[in-house]
């Protein structure tokens, strides 16, 4: 809600009685006011200091209500404009809002009437600039977003383009063929990121643009699970970690879409297995309700400090510490979880301890005909 002492409105017309009724009524309201008896007078005050609302007559000395509403909007389109008049008819009521008038007030009207027109107002434009805010804001993020992305994608090409030049130039070095390994090696690690960011990138940017939501079906999600648990044992065998499914006999249906729950059961089961310790655990349990299925990935890792909880969700936001450092990684895989989480109506939640583990819990509704 906006705050009444804030809002600035000017009342032009050339009825004296009328100028100091309105200010009346919407001093006591809390409102800043000020009047003017022709259109000249206020607009002149406009280039100086703009109102959030002009209350204005439309039949007045030297220039009219309409001209009024013509320049203001040309001056600034989010002032909002109310007429009143005592030649009311619909034909003039509709040229006002045509001309950009946000509404038209008949006199003569009551103390109520014009309160609650003018609080309308207010809170339409209080609505427009939230609206324009939020887009601003939007865009700024997406301008850092893309900034941040393009030097993420960089990077990696960097280093590979240094490898390939330090094995362009290696001639008869005695040991060419270990290094030629090596780098080509090192290589195939960049390029690998830098297609791990593409793709998390173009799943980021296929969640935002609302497709999710016209996929939206009937998914069965223990055989996702168990088709992912069987993707990664071999990852998780090679560091002695053992992958568990606990689910009852049979598991309802949850509204979502296929690739998506893909998506997000993978990218918590894998990051389970990356932060995990050496002969570790990871536990994927399958629970429902009357409304909802409950699956929750569980490990026996590193954890996630307690201060860190809140930002795991942000995008490229990684937890840098010693036992980390030489575990890669997008930053975006917790934020497309929770992205598709949001799209289907779901929840996320996470408890950890530092060295001891931590638990991703997420609840899908039931799909219901």
């Amino acid at each position: 809600m906006y705050a009444k002492k804030e809002k600035l409105i000017y009342v032009i017309d050339d009825d004296p009685v009328m100028r100091m009724s309105c200010k009346q009524i919407l001093v006591k309201e809390g409102f800043r006011i000020e009047t003017f008896e022709d259109g000249l007078k206020g607009l002149k005050r406009i280039q100086e200091e703009k109102p959030e609302l002009i209350i204005v007559d439309l039949k007045m000395p030297k220039l009219g209500g309409m001209e009024v509403i013509a320049t203001v909007n040309e001056m600034d389109p989010n002032i909002v404009i109310v007429v009143i008049t005592g030649y009311a008819t619909i034909d003039t009521a509709v040229d006002s809002m045509k001309a950009g008038a946000y509404d038209f007030l008949p006199k003569p009207f009551t103390s109520e009437e014009l309160r609650l027109i003018v609080n309308r107002g207010l809170e339409r434009r209080h609505l427009i600039e939230e609206s324009n805010r939020l887009r601003q804001e939007k865009e700024k993020m997406q301008r850092q977003f893309i900034t941040f992305v393009s030097h993420q994608l960089q990077s990696p090409l960097v280093v590979v383009q240094q490898f390939l030049e330090v094995l362009n130039h290696l001639g008869d070095s005695p040991k060419k063929q270990e290094l030629q390994q090596e780098w080509i090696e090192r290589s195939i690690i960049k390029v690998k990121e830098l297609i791990d960011l593409i793709r998390d990138w173009l799943q980021l940017s296929k969640i935002e643009s609302g497709v999710l939501v016209d996929k939206i079906k009937a998914i069965d999600p223990f055989p996702i699970i168990t088709d992912i648990v069987q993707t990664y044992n071999e990852q998780a065998k090679q560091n002695n970690i053992t992958l568990t499914v606990e689910s009852p006999e049979s598991v309802s249906t949850v509204k979502g879409d296929e690739e998506a729950l893909n998506v997000l059961f993978s990218n918590l089961i894998v990051n389970a297995i990356k932060y995990n310790k050496p002969n570790g655990k990871v536990t994927i349990s399958i629970e429902e309700d009357s409304n909802h299925v409950y699956i929750s990935v569980s490990d026996t890792g590193i954890g996630i400090p307690e201060e860190k909880l809140e930002t795991i969700f942000e995008e490229f936001r990684r937890i840098k510490s010693e036992s980390t450092k030489n575990i890669t990684g997008t930053g975006l895989g917790l934020p497309i979880c929770k992205k598709i989480i949001a799209e289907l109506g779901g929840k996320i939640e996470v408890q950890s301890k530092l060295n001891e583990g931590s638990t991703f819990r997420i609840s899908l509704l039931k799909y219901e005909e």
